[in-house]
């Protein structure tokens, strides 16, 4: 059927499809490790169609507007974006890595404003891929020239980074955002909002105090699931028409081991006869654990130790095999515990119960219960 890397694997790379194909009689098992590679299928799409921005008309040359950039569901070059904005003498787009893992985009004043000259500015964003041919998204920017409130908060700093473990407690201090506005009286006073969360559906998990700027934990975090969350927090001052500031929350979360070691099997060829050679697979089994780092890696041992030990075959992937004779006449039947543990602190179990029945072959002739009889008759 049809391959769609970003639905199988989204942003992860490299997107592998691990197999298993099991030929039976004898138990053999052949791993294949398949490799999607990304192509330039999906275009750039911003969030919306049309950005409405406010700007005052005594803002400075050089003043920065944040504007949410485009997304891509490919991967690598595919995925990096350029910005152009169509022309204009008052107006240019810049680029600006905020960290490793996040960059931010800004709209930028080149030349003063007029309101009573020109009231509204429309100009097209376009974002383009680095695919060959290059694919393209755009957004309209309706920017809006203010009036009279000449300054608009602004924070003491542009980026706050923080790292969460994932077992934080609801309602924990995250951290303290603060902005600062030149104005007086209530053009001074700023008022806080989380305006947008990356990825969306986490709106609910933070809260913002309006007054103090503390933004709290309000839901559970799961690293599993999410493990980096970017807010954009907003500072609206009272004047009128109100001006807002804005700086960037990136919250990295923490894995903690919360995940036990699973293991399945995956395919068991039993009963094992009793003159079965050595090293014959008696069961494959797939061990696997949520969490990543040292609290994903995986120990795996048999107990109790006998006949019957684990040999790695692939990552995740293990064979139960034979590593000492059978004789059924003297243990029929063998039930094993495959146990793993991980490597977090303090470390988390997982086991699961084998029953391995041994089958007969006629290995034995019968005997007598004394090898020579001796008999008196009378003649």
């Amino acid at each position: 059927s049809r391959l769609d890397r970003e639905e199988l694997c989204g942003k992860s790379a490299p997107c592998l499809l691990r197999l298993e194909v099991l030929v039976e009689r004898p138990l053999r098992v052949f791993h294949v490790e398949l490799e999607v590679t990304d192509i330039n299928d999906n275009a750039p799409i911003f969030p919306a169609a049309r950005k409405n921005i406010s700007i005052a008309e005594s803002s400075l040359v050089g003043s920065r507007v944040p504007l949410e950039g485009a997304s891509d569901a490919d991967i690598g070059a595919n995925a990096q974006l350029s910005y152009t904005l169509s022309p204009s003498e008052h107006f240019k787009v810049q680029e600006e890595n905020s960290n490793l893992r996040t960059k931010s985009l800004f709209l930028v004043l080149t030349k003063p404003l007029d309101r009573e000259t020109m009231a509204v500015h429309r100009l097209l964003l376009t974002a383009s891929d680095g695919g060959r041919p290059s694919l393209t998204g755009t957004v309209e920017l309706v920017i809006s020239v203010l009036d009279a409130n000449d300054n608009a908060p602004q924070f003491n700093q542009s980026v706050y980074n923080v790292h969460l473990p994932e077992d934080a407690i609801e309602g924990i201090l995250v951290t303290r955002v603060k902005a600062t506005d030149a104005d007086d009286g209530s053009n001074s006073d700023v008022k806080y909002e989380i305006d947008t969360v990356v990825p969306p559906p986490a709106e609910d998990v933070f809260s913002v105090d309006a007054n103090s700027g503390e933004i709290r934990l309000m839901g559970a975090l799961d690293f599993e699931a999410v493990t980096l969350y970017e807010l954009n927090v907003k500072a609206t001052d009272q004047g009128t028409p109100p001006l807002s500031g804005h700086c960037k929350l990136v919250v990295e979360v923490v894995d903690v081991n919360d995940n036990a070691p699973e293991v399945l099997v995956t395919s068991l060829s039993v009963p094992v006869p009793e003159d079965a050679s050595l090293g014959t697979v008696v069961a494959v089994l797939s061990v696997s654990d949520r969490d990543s780092g040292a609290n994903g890696r995986v120990r795996c041992w048999v107990w109790p130790s006998g006949p019957f030990g684990l040999e790695a075959t692939f990552a995740g992937s293990y064979s139960l095999v034979l590593r000492e004779a059978l004789d059924r006449e003297r243990v029929s039947e063998y039930e094993v515990e495959v146990r793993a543990e991980d490597g977090g602190s303090p470390s988390l179990r997982g086991r699961l119960g084998v029953r391995v029945p041994v089958s007969d072959v006629n290995d034995n002739a019968p005997a007598f219960a004394q090898a020579v009889y001796t008999v008196l008759a009378r003649e």
